[in-house]
């Protein structure tokens, strides 16, 4: 057959079976979506167990990160997890997005062949693709809390939710208090009303958003 009675799909279907398996696993890769539901004050993962055996990284190290990145408690569950809370299942990818930006993807060729080795006391991301290798940075420094002397019931704070109590309430620490706002989730910014103080533990509601 002639060079010029080949259409574009033809030509393009045989370049792709032409190519290596590794390059084609490649394109087909795509960072999970998280899939959960709320159940009472618990929000469940269902995928969890699919999700690590994608990326190829323990569940255990997977957990960890999560729980402390959303600021709850959880457990695993026959390839499900367990937060305590109602958790956004987008608050959920954004940190699920977070760890396989920093322990799976080669930040060279962007490909998830990698694996985690111990140099000393650092952490390196070793690529088996291309060869590339990274150290695992350290966590970020803690946000500085907000200098406030006295929180008074009525008043009307600018606050930065760090932390999800157990009860599934968004919680912010403004000097020695410990502030409790319904209706939110770590990382959230809000303007909130204090409606009850016991001692160093306040109770308040969003009345807007905070600013940045």
């Amino acid at each position: 057959m002639p060079e010029d009675d080949y259409d574009y799909d033809e030509l393009l279907q045989r370049a792709r079976k032409d190519l290596p398996d590794e390059i084609a696993d490649h394109e087909r890769f795509q960072i999970p979506e998280v899939e959960s539901f709320q159940e009472g004050n618990t929000t469940i993962v269902t995928n969890f167990g699919d999700i690590s055996n994608m990326i190829d990284r323990e569940q255990d190290e997977i957990l960890k990160y999560l729980l402390r990145e959303l600021g709850t408690a959880g457990e695993k569950d026959e390839g499900r997890i367990l937060f305590k809370g109602k958790i956004g299942s987008k608050k959920i990818q954004e940190k699920l997005d977070d760890y396989i930006g920093k322990y799976v993807l080669c930040s060279e060729c962007d490909r998830p062949d990698t694996r985690l080795v111990k140099e000393g006391r650092i952490t390196i991301l070793r690529c088996d693709a291309c060869g590339a290798h990274r150290p695992i940075k350290g966590r970020k420094k803690k946000e500085k809390r907000p200098s406030v002397e006295k929180i008074e019931e009525g008043g009307i704070y600018d606050l930065f939710i760090q932390d999800i109590g157990r009860e599934g309430d968004g919680m912010a620490r403004v000097g020695s208090y410990t502030i409790y706002v319904t209706g939110t989730t770590k990382g959230d910014r809000v303007k909130v009303r204090i409606e009850h103080v016991k001692g160093t533990l306040a109770f308040g509601s969003v009345v807007g958003k905070g600013s940045t």
